[in-house]
This record gives C-alpha cells, sequence and structure tokens, in this order.
C-alpha cells in the first residue's frame, strides 16, 4: 500500500478509480470520484489517498484528511455527501491496518455511502437522504408527484406562472457559466446560514476556494453544475452541485429572499429535475437532513451512516471526546420533533438578536 497526495495519483491510478466506481452497485455519486478529492486536495494540504495493491495493480482507495494529532477523517468531512473506500470486488483489508498504515488513529466519517461493508459495523447512526427518481423521465415525475404532493405541485406551478407574469419572462439554466451568478448564490446562502443562526460554510475559507475549485471542474463523472432560475434578467434562485452521468449532488441551493412569495426555489428545483431528466441523469440527490421541500419533492430515501473507525489507544480517546458528545447531543434533539423544533426557533430568534 502506498498514501499519496491527490495530486500524486497517476492518470493509471485514477483510471483504475473510475473503472471501480464503475462496477459498484451504489448510485455513481461525484463526490465518491477522484477528481472531487484532487478539489479538496487542493485546498487542504492534509488531504491523502491510501492505494491499496493485488500484485501490481491498484485494487483500492481511501481518500481521506489527517489531523494534526493524528485523528483521520474522510475527504472533504462537513460537506460531501458521499463518503467512504473505493474497492474492487472482494477485497477486504483490516481497518485497523489501514488506520495505521494511514498513520491515523480514527476515521470519522457522517455520509457513508450504504454498502461500504468494511466501514459499516463501526457506524453509529443511520440516517435518510432524500431522492427524486427522474430515470423514468420528468413526466414519470410529475404524475408521481400529482399523486403524492398534488397541492404542492398545483401551488409551485401557479406561482411560476405568476413570477412569469409578474417579474418575468421566467427562464431556467441548468449549466451556467457567469461568475456573477455563482457570487449571487453565495450571497443568499451566506445570508441564509446567518438568518437561521447556522454557521455560514462560505466564510470558511477552504470551502469558498473548493467550490471555486469545483466549479470550473468539467469531468464526465464529476462536474460542477451551477443552475439558475431567472426573472427577466435577475436571478432569483440558484444551485450550485456535483453531477456525474447519472447523478445531480445537490448541494448549495438558495433564493433571493425578495421573491420569497413566488417559491422561486421549489420552482428551481422542478426544473433543475426537468433538465437533469433530459441530460440522462436520473437521480438528483438533494442530501441528509429533514425540510419541508423535501418531503414535498422526493419519491425516496436512501441510507447513509455516521460514526468513526478507531484503534486502540490516546487517539480513539481524543476521537471520542472531540466528537462524541456533541453528535449524540445532535442524535437525542434530531430523534425529538418538538425538541427539534424548538432548538430551529431558538437559533433563528438568537440570529435576529444579533443583526446590527
Amino acid at each position: 500500500m502506498r498514501v499519496l497526495r491527490p495530486d500524486e495519483l497517476g492518470e493509471g491510478e485514477r483510471e483504475r478509480w473510475r473503472e471501480l466506481r464503475a462496477a459498484a452497485d451504489a448510485p455513481r455519486s461525484p463526490f465518491m470520484e477522484p477528481e472531487f478529492t484532487a478539489a479538496v486536495g487542493r485546498v487542504r494540504p492534509r488531504a491523502r489517498v491510501a492505494v491499496l495493491y493485488e500484485g501490481a495493480e491498484p485494487a483500492g482507495f481511501l481518500p481521506h484528511e489527517r489531523g494534526v494529532l493524528g485523528q483521520g477523517r474522510a475527504i472533504g468531512l462537513g460537506v460531501s455527501d458521499r463518503q467512504g473506500a473505493v474497492l474492487a470486488p472482494g477485497l477486504a483489508p483490516d481497518p485497523a491496518g489501514l488506520l495505521r498504515a494511514c498513520s491515523v488513529s480514527s476515521l470519522a466519517f457522517d455520509n457513508l455511502e450504504a454498502g461500504q461493508e468494511l466501514f459499516l459495523p463501526y457506524a453509529a447512526e443511520e440516517h435518510a437522504t432524500y431522492v427524486i427518481d427522474v430515470e423514468k423521465g420528468y413526466e414519470g415525475y410529475e404524475s408521481v408527484l400529482r399523486t403524492q404532493s398534488p397541492k404542492f405541485l398545483r401551488t409551485t406551478l401557479a406561482k411560476e406562472r405568476r413570477l412569469d407574469r409578474r417579474e418575468g419572462p421566467v427562464r431556467f439554466v441548468f449549466d451556467e457559466r457567469d461568475p456573477a451568478a455563482l457570487r449571487a448564490l453565495i450571497g443568499w446562502k451566506s445570508a441564509q446560514y446567518r438568518r437561521t443562526g447556522r454557521r455560514d460554510r462560505f466564510a470558511r475559507e477552504w470551502i469558498a476556494r473548493l467550490v471555486g475549485r469545483l466549479a470550473e471542474t468539467r469531468a464526465p463523472e464529476c462536474a460542477g453544475t451551477l443552475s439558475v432560475l431567472y426573472a427577466g434578467a435577475r436571478p432569483v434562485a440558484a444551485h450550485f452541485g456535483l453531477r456525474s452521468a447519472s447523478v445531480l449532488a445537490c448541494w448549495f441551493p438558495a433564493y433571493d429572499p425578495s421573491f420569497a412569495r413566488y417559491s422561486p426555489g421549489l420552482v428551481l428545483h422542478l426544473r433543475m429535475a426537468e433538465a437533469a431528466a433530459a441530460e440522462g441523469i436520473g437521480l438528483l440527490d438533494m442530501g441528509r437532513g429533514p425540510a419541508e421541500y423535501k418531503d414535498a419533492l422526493k419519491t425516496g430515501e436512501l441510507a447513509v451512516h455516521e460514526g468513526a473507525v478507531t484503534r486502540p489507544g490516546a487517539g480513539a480517546a481524543l476521537h471520542w471526546l472531540g466528537r462524541e458528545p456533541a453528535r449524540r447531543a445532535h442524535g437525542f434533539v434530531r430523534a425529538r420533533p418538538r425538541l427539534a423544533s424548538l432548538a430551529s426557533r431558538t437559533l433563528t430568534g438568537a440570529a435576529r438578536l444579533r443583526r446590527p
């Protein structure tokens, strides 16, 4: 086994990585592709890839990051919606030995892909990630919504028509290249984080730089995709995510609050589903975390897992002290809807008090 920086991987190794992902049963999330790891490597100096071999042939890849105290984490932890190892069928290394070879005492994950048998025994929680299936085309998806969420669909389409009449004409661009539209999205999203009392992800330099890198990435199985809904010449809602040939990973959606009465974010998601289906993409992955809009839009759910692999020693204790109390507290709140609702209202109220 070798442990390399992402930029040290040769093209043959990257191609082998892609072959292994293509042969996997899981949906081909762009977060599990070498291009995502490479982008993280450019903004996170401690990003590494463990390359496992069968003879002279690469047979597995484990992208990860190594902390200053030797604690490991999945690549892009905190923003990556799918995590895990990319392994040839039948390859089953010893997890503790793998961590030792990577010089880490633990490996934390919060969106471990279903089917990651190597790490699933170490999962502490299972979460639902919400998906939209457009494999049979957008018309098929709309027919599902008419049965499942008829009032939502009628209301959203009516608001789209109203937006077109009063502010339009409405147009949608699936893959917008205008940097100004991305800046507008980041501004809306940052304001949304602050308005709801959440930590502004874009205030963290590495995340802002990572999004900028991925906006320029155009690989077949990992392409940054900025989708924008316009009313007239003005952008009113936008989304930045990643797409493979078969999956659109929904990542950063936001809208201009001055157009909130038209629900432009919901209209945007319908148009994204329509455009994705036309591109041959079969699945939109809206990520984990409950939200009313996800319940209205989803056609199903997939499982992801949170937890950590540790090996005996002081590092395991450091991991537990650093992450487990907070994780358990969050899990306690999530399992109690009334408490979760109160926590959300408290965060929003606190954010209002902090405003000048």
